[in-house]
C-alpha cells in the first residue's frame, strides 16, 4: 500500500461524456407545479400540484378512494383519538353522510373524547396538572356514561362502538350530539368498532369499570372489524393518528380473513400521521399490500391533511356525478 505522500489525484481527462438530451432524467419540467389562478376550484388547486412524491401520491389516493366509492367498495377508516382532539369530527361525519366512509374503527380513547364532546363540547385534560395529585382521569360523567352504555349493550350482543353510539343518540340533553362520530355512526347505521387496550384509557381507573364487559365487547368489535376488512377487496383502508393499536389490530384481522379464504389482495392503504412510525409503515402501508394493491403514506398535521383529503374526494365525486 502506498504512503499518503505517494498518492496523486486521478486523471479524469479520459472521461466519456453524453448528451443531456439523450440521458434519462427523473425530473421533467412538464411535471412541475403551476401557479394557482384567482377563483380556481379546489380541484384546480389539486391539479396545480407538482407530479412528484407526496403530491403525486395525494392525487392517486384521492382517485382510488373516489373509484372505491363509485364502485360501491369498502372505504374503512381506522383512527386514534387525535383527529377528534384537533377538531376533525365534522369532517369525518360529513364523509360518513356522503357515503364515503363505510366503516370506522377507533381505539378506546376515541370513545372517551367523542363522548365528552357530545356532553360538554370540550375534552382533553391538562395531564401534567392533574397527575401530581391524582386528579387526572377521574372525571365522573365520562366514565359513568360509557361504562353504563357498555353494560346496556352487552346484553344486546353488541360491541363497544354500537353500544356507545346508541347511548349517545338516545341520551337527552346532549348539546353537541351532532359533533359525535359515535352517535352519527349509529344514526347512519355505519358499523363502528372500538378496540380497547385495558389500562390505556382514563375510564379504566373508575369504580364503575367492569373488565369482563370491556373484554367481551371489544372482542366482539374485533370480529366485526374483521368482517369489514374481509370486504376490502377493491377498497381502501385509511389509518389516521394511531401509531400502535389500530395498525396491530388491522394486521391481525387481515391475516384472519385471508386464513378463512377471503380474497383481500387488490386494495389500497393509507397512513396519515405527523411522522411515519414503524408499525403503521409496516402494518398498514407495506405488509398488507405486498400481494397486490398499493400502500400510501401522507405525512403532516391531521388538522390540515385530513380536510385537504376530504375536500379533494368530495370535489372529485361531485364533478363526476
Amino acid at each position: 500500500m502506498k504512503r499518503g505522500s505517494d498518492w496523486e489525484p486521478l486523471d479524469i481527462k479520459g472521461i466519456k461524456t453524453r448528451s443531456l438530451r439523450e440521458r434519462k432524467s427523473k425530473v421533467e419540467a412538464t411535471r412541475f407545479a403551476s401557479p394557482l389562478l384567482p377563483g380556481s376550484t379546489f380541484k384546480g388547486f389539486c391539479d396545480s400540484l407538482p407530479q412528484f412524491l407526496a403530491a403525486e401520491d395525494f392525487k392517486e389516493i384521492v382517485s382510488r378512494i373516489v373509484a372505491a366509492v363509485r364502485g360501491d367498495k369498502m372505504v374503512l377508516l381506522g383512527m386514534g383519538a387525535h383527529p377528534i382532539k384537533v377538531g376533525l369530527s365534522p369532517i369525518i361525519i360529513n364523509l360518513m353522510k356522503r357515503g364515503v366512509i363505510r366503516g370506522l374503527a377507533m381505539n378506546g380513547a376515541g370513545i372517551v373524547h367523542d363522548v365528552e364532546i357530545a356532553m360538554a363540547g370540550k375534552t382533553s385534560e391538562e395531564v401534567a396538572e392533574g397527575l401530581g395529585d391524582g386528579s387526572f382521569g377521574v372525571t365522573a360523567e365520562t366514565a359513568e356514561f360509557i361504562n353504563a352504555a357498555l353494560k346496556d349493550g352487552q346484553g344486546e350482543g353488541w360491541g363497544c362502538g354500537r353500544a356507545v353510539g346508541k347511548a349517545l343518540q338516545n341520551e337527552k340533553g346532549l348539546p353537541y350530539r351532532d359533533q359525535s362520530i359515535c352517535a352519527a355512526a349509529f344514526r347512519l347505521d355505519i358499523p363502528l368498532t372500538v378496540h380497547v387496550a385495558i389500562g390505556t384509557d382514563v375510564i379504566h381507573i373508575h369504580p364503575s369499570t367492569d373488565g369482563s364487559v370491556l373484554g367481551e365487547m371489544t372482542y366482539r368489535d374485533f370480529r366485526l372489524f374483521a368482517s369489514l376488512v374481509a370486504a376490502l377487496e377493491g377498497g381502501v383502508y385509511i389509518n389516521v393518528g394511531s401509531a400502535v393499536i389500530m395498525p396491530e389490530v388491522f394486521l391481525k384481522a387481515l391475516s384472519a380473513v385471508r386464513n378463512l379464504g377471503h380474497q383481500v389482495e387488490d386494495f389500497a392503504t393509507l397512513n396519515m400521521d405527523f411522522i411515519q412510525h414503524y408499525r403503521p409503515t409496516q402494518n398498514v402501508v407495506q405488509r398488507p399490500t405486498a400481494k397486490g394493491g398499493k400502500g400510501f403514506a401522507l405525512t403532516g398535521h391531521h388538522e390540515i391533511m385530513v380536510p385537504l383529503l376530504a375536500a379533494a374526494i368530495i370535489e372529485d365525486l361531485e364533478e363526476k356525478t
